[in-house]
């Protein structure tokens, strides 16, 4: 069996006297996208958080490529192959599609601070190999070579969730964490954002292992390889698609039935 890529054991997070997760324990396979689904309040940004390093656990133990992340910051785990996008769009709105992106590579910038400061040598260097990088992988990939140059704050909403998606990428991960990439976008955008995150997990170029968090229980059902629900902090179903729909204390927990699965196909 392949050995997990994430792992999380026993996972428990409080604010106050509220509860946020309670003994939640997943394992994240290489290759794979992987989706946390559950209703409003259920702990799944708060385990995203938990997992980049923004929140420290109370128990509990997350180990990454085999690695325990105790007591690792954010910066840290991001230079390990984490990234992630927000919920709430996370940009710059005042610089340009082309310069939130290349934030995304800052991790990946080897020269000194004195060559950096008069852009000489291996400085130059690298940031011309990092903005082809850029140009030709990631503004090309997302379909965004004509606004390269636009000012993010200009554009309508959902460009700038694909340009979020652009940073993320830019740091190469290993892991992308997707918190809710496709809320408040139209169906055209959805699917659009939905078809980037398939190629992002199979193509050649990238194979990169996808955790989302998504409310849009169509999408998760096509493309996640396995689902995990949770409800008020504890994880109360796991498993394929087509198990987690058949699941009766998933559909409770929604106060739905089965039309909530609903595919896009």
């Amino acid at each position: 069996m392949t050995e997990s890529l994430l792992v999380l054991e026993d996972i428990h997070l409080a604010f106050g006297g509220v509860r946020a997760l309670r003994g939640v324990s997943l394992d994240v396979r290489p290759g794979e996208i992987f989706s946390l689904i559950g209703p409003n309040g259920a702990g799944k940004t708060v385990l995203l958080n938990c997992v980049n390093g923004l929140y420290r656990l109370h128990r509990g133990r997350i180990r990454f490529q085999g690695r325990d992340l105790a007591g690792l910051r954010p910066s840290r785990r991001a230079a390990l192959g984490i990234s992630r996008t927000f919920q709430k769009i996370e940009l710059f709105s005042g610089m340009t599609v082309l310069d939130n992106i290349r934030l995304g590579r800052h991790l990946h910038m080897r020269a000194g601070l004195f060559s950096g400061a008069v852009y000489l040598g291996r400085a130059a260097r690298e940031e011309i190999e990092h903005r082809e990088f850029i140009e030709r992988e990631i503004i090309d990939f997302l379909e965004m070579t004509h606004l390269r140059d636009r000012v993010v704050g200009m554009l309508p909403y959902g460009l700038q969730k694909r340009v979020e998606l652009g940073r993320a990428l830019a740091l190469g991960p290993r892991l992308l964490l997707l918190d809710e990439p496709m809320a408040g976008l139209n169906l055209e955008e959805v699917e659009d954002i939905a078809r980037f995150i398939i190629d992002i997990n199979e193509a050649e170029r990238w194979r990169v292992t996808c955790l989302l968090v998504e409310h849009d229980m169509g999408v998760v059902m096509d493309i996640s390889h396995r689902v995990a629900v949770l409800n008020f902090g504890e994880k109360i179903a796991e498993g394929t698609p087509a198990e987690v729909q058949a699941d009766p204390s998933v559909l409770q927990a929604y106060l739905g039935g089965e039309e909530l699965f609903a595919t896009r196909r």
